[in-house]
């Protein structure tokens, strides 16, 4: 049976933080059970793009600050890794967005290290789905004597809810992201991508930051929710069956919590799950908004052709009295669907991985529905949806 803690935690404050995350450790067995003196500990964060840890759409810094400073107490050696998505200048911004979250500055504080996954090297592994015949993961997941998986809680436009499961996708090096979404835009069969990192990497431990969450229009363009939880597992796949059911959502509710459940990842049965530390219910996220794309998803087959579900989909469309010409948004489309100049999407090329909406990093690119009549629809049928 897999266990999952949820620990109360309302604030930022690092004393504030030690105390839960220790408290919650302590019903897992204790730090003694993962970490040993002079080992290496890689803390791999959610860091999306070049966000402040304000903006709810990364992994905090002063979470990771708290960790940091209980691992370095038990006389670790502290890495802080993880590969931004997007591109600026044909150049995942990694190194930009260290600096903008925080990270970088907390690392000089707290004696860490960074490790900008796009420039550590790669191992070559061979996944086991299939996808491609080879797979390049960061080498510090690998260096590591042990990995901690850091990711935020959040909605995501297209896969509905990302956690656990899919904050291993940043350990897929620079640009070689969007590939993969170019390989797999259907969010069911991207989950076997982020299946097969599982299945490569020897991840030892989850924690999610849900002390704020993101609702809405996620991972990066959504707006704050005050959930107040920090969330432990070994089982990473448990640990987001946890989460998304406070945000009222099943399993089959999130494609890639359908492919991980289907590839054994982890735990997805709530009936096997045991649930510790300062809830002995799931505690429900009242309020809570979730994306716009989730009724229709609701209803994909995803055995068949994706275009059937047009008169539902909600389109990214640039918003040029909000855009910076930063092209983030130009470069980071895998099939070069995005005009440079005019910012107009060519919807004909266009897969919906919706990469563009996700790496903005001035909120420039929506979410619009072109048929009145569906964006009714979706209307009631979240309003009877329970």
């Amino acid at each position: 049976m897999s266990r999952v803690v949820i620990k109360e935690c309302k604030s930022y404050d690092v004393q504030v933080v030690m105390e839960k995350l220790n408290q919650g450790m302590e019903q897992l067995g204790g730090w003694d059970r993962f970490v040993k003196p002079n080992m290496k500990v890689l803390l791999k964060v959610n860091l999306i793009g070049p966000k402040s840890s304000e903006s709810g759409a990364i992994t905090h810094s002063e979470f990771v600050r708290a960790i940091t400073r209980i691992l370095k107490s038990k006389n670790c050696e502290v890495w802080i890794g993880d590969s931004s998505g997007g591109a600026i200048a044909g150049i995942a911004p990694t190194g930009k967005s260290m600096k903008v979250s925080g990270l970088e500055a907390v690392a000089a504080e707290e004696g860490a290290i960074i490790k900008n996954f796009d420039m550590e090297g790669v191992k070559v592994l061979t996944p086991e789905s299939g996808i491609v015949k080879e797979m390049y993961i960061a080498k510090p997941m690998f260096d590591a004597d042990v990995v901690i998986n850091l990711p935020k809680l959040k909605t995501h436009s297209a896969a509905i809810y990302t956690g656990a499961v899919k904050n291993v996708f940043g350990c897929i090096p620079g640009l070689k992201k969007a590939e993969f979404h170019k390989l797999a835009p259907d969010p069911k069969y991207f989950g076997e991508i982020t299946a097969d990192i599982h299945k490569l990497c020897k991840i030892d431990l989850n924690i999610m930051d849900g002390i704020t969450a993101m609702q809405g229009e996620g991972p990066t363009a959504g707006e704050i929710y005050h959930a107040g939880k920090i969330l432990i597992s070994e089982d990473p796949l448990a640990l987001d069956v946890i989460a998304s059911k406070m945000l009222k959502l099943r399993v089959d509710d999130v494609p890639i919590l359908m492919t991980a459940k289907e590839r054994k990842i982890g735990e997805s049965s709530i009936e096997a799950i045991e649930l510790i530390g300062d809830y002995q219910t799931i505690p429900t996220l009242e309020g809570f908004k979730l994306p716009k794309r989730f009724g229709s998803s609701k209803k994909q087959n995803y055995n068949a052709v994706i275009k059937v579900i047009d008169f539902l989909k909600a389109r990214p469309v640039v918003d040029k009295k909000l855009c910076k010409s930063c092209n983030m948004c130009v470069e980071s489309c895998p099939v070069n669907a995005i005009d440079k100049e005019t910012k107009k999407i060519n919807y004909e090329a266009c897969i919906e991985c919706m990469c563009c909406h996700e790496l903005c990093m001035y909120k420039a690119v929506k979410l619009k529905k072109d048929n009145w009549l569906a964006g009714t629809m979706m209307k009631l049928y979240r309003g009877n949806y329970k």
